[in-house]
Formats: structure tokens, C-alpha cells, sequence
């Protein structure tokens, strides 16, 4: 297989890994509750999504 015949500076490495970086989550205030949540899925304290409940949630209870 083919090699390399020189190396490639670092400048020209870093130009390729410009794309490579994190994104941050948007995230939203729920409607119902005013808590933070992903966009487009329920609310992890209350259950509701666009204004109907979706999940029900427990009450304090731990799942055992």
C-alpha cells in the first residue's frame, strides 16, 4: 500500500479538524412546569409535551 512521502504540517491537520467540535443541546423552559428540557421531547419533572401530558411520573417513588 502507498505511504506517505512527506508529513503533513500541523497547520494542515488542524484546517482538516476544524468541523470536528461539540455541539451544544438546545434546550428550552417547559411550558407547562418552567423547567429545563430538550426541544421536542417531554419534560422529565412534569411529562407534559406541547401542551398534553404524555408521560405520567411518579411521585417521589424510587424504581426498585
Amino acid at each position: 500500500m502507498p505511504n506517505p512521502k512527506r508529513r503533513h504540517s500541523k497547520s494542515r491537520r488542524d484546517k482538516r479538524r476544524t468541523h470536528y467540535k461539540a455541539v451544544a443541546p438546545t434546550v428550552a423552559s417547559c411550558a407547562h412546569c418552567g423547567s429545563m428540557k430538550l426541544n421536542h421531547t417531554a419534560c422529565p419533572s412534569c411529562g407534559y409535551y406541547n401542551g398534553r401530558k404524555m408521560v405520567e411520573m411518579n411521585s417521589g417513588a424510587s424504581a426498585e
